[in-house]
């Protein structure tokens, strides 16, 4: 057969190399600078990426490889334009007040709202009354893996959803008046929407949740494949186990649990503690790799 431009791109494997490949750790890391960075009231309107980029040998941004976690900080009265390469956006308000728009439409948030919107737009967020303080997380590497673009607007599954912090609230009070079940790793609720309501989430790739413990209570030990993104939100003398490792939370600050990692919660406090966490979870559930294990 005559060598073609083709036949010369081919590359051939053994078993050796073929199905043993490497690639470096998720590691266990807490965002402590970027978090100081951002609730400082002297930085400037901006993204403030939480990227592990480096560290995990991807070539762009990434927390984990299939998730990207920002801050997004506002001063009071200023706008931040965004446009994400993301089929997804996740937001949750940690402080003040403002908008988003996204095309002709626009959502209206205030401390402890959570939202998500379609990636891909130009988006617009303005502070009102004071500085503002949002943690957003998108897909943006899962995107970037395979070099694609974001969908075209409403060709994904994907619709703005808003979550008042007000409802968050009732529907977290609802799960602890409910009697206690061993075989839940927590109390928590999760964010869908009506466009995944087969999937029970509002990014096909992604789980959305607001986590959280009672004051002396501890979640038991346990793992699945997911990689975890997680916000500690509200809690004091509480700390998480991976592994071996005791890591205790600072408000505000973001903190990754690497996939098959055993790892416990843990409350000390004396009042309910309160964790935000984005997970790869949609997309290990859509392959029925989760692996959740006590």
């Amino acid at each position: 057969m005559p060598e073609t431009t083709y036949t010369r791109r081919a590359k051939y494997y053994r078993s050796a190399d073929g199905f043993n490949i490497a690639r470096p750790a998720v590691p266990a890391h807490q965002f402590i600078a970027e978090r100081d960075a951002a609730c400082d009231p002297r930085t400037a309107t901006g993204l403030i990426p939480l990227d592990l980029g480096a560290t995990l040998g991807t070539g762009f941004l990434a927390t984990a490889p299939l998730i990207l976690a920002r801050y997004a900080r506002i001063r009071a009265g200023e706008k931040l334009a965004t446009r994400f390469l993301a089929s997804g956006e996740l937001y949750y308000v940690i402080d003040g007040r403002g908008e988003t728009q996204f095309g002709a439409e626009a959502i209206a948030w205030e401390t402890g709202d959570a939202f998500s919107l379609p990636g891909g737009g130009a988006t617009t967020h303005v502070a009102a009354g004071g500085d503002a303080l949002l943690w957003v997380v998108t897909n943006e590497p899962e995107l970037a893996f395979e070099r694609l673009q974001p969908p075209a607007p409403g060709e994904a599954p994907i619709e703005a959803v808003h979550y008042p912090a007000a409802e968050i609230r009732r529907e977290l009070e609802a799960i602890h008046r409910l009697p206690f079940d061993p075989n839940l790793s927590g109390k928590s609720v999760s964010f869908g929407s009506a466009a995944l309501e087969r999937e029970r989430t509002c990014l096909p790739s992604y789980t959305f949740s607001m986590n959280s413990m009672a004051p002396h209570e501890s979640q038991r030990a346990h793992c699945h494949n997911a990689v975890a993104v997680t916000l500690a939100v509200q809690g004091t003398a509480c700390h998480s186990m991976i592994g071996d490792e005791r890591i205790p939370w600072q408000r505000h600050a973001a903190m990754v649990t690497p996939p098959g990692a055993v790892h416990s919660h843990h409350n000390e406090g004396a009042e309910l503690a309160l964790f935000l966490i984005v997970q790869d979870g949609g997309l290990h559930y859509h392959l029925r790799t989760m692996g959740f294990s006590y």
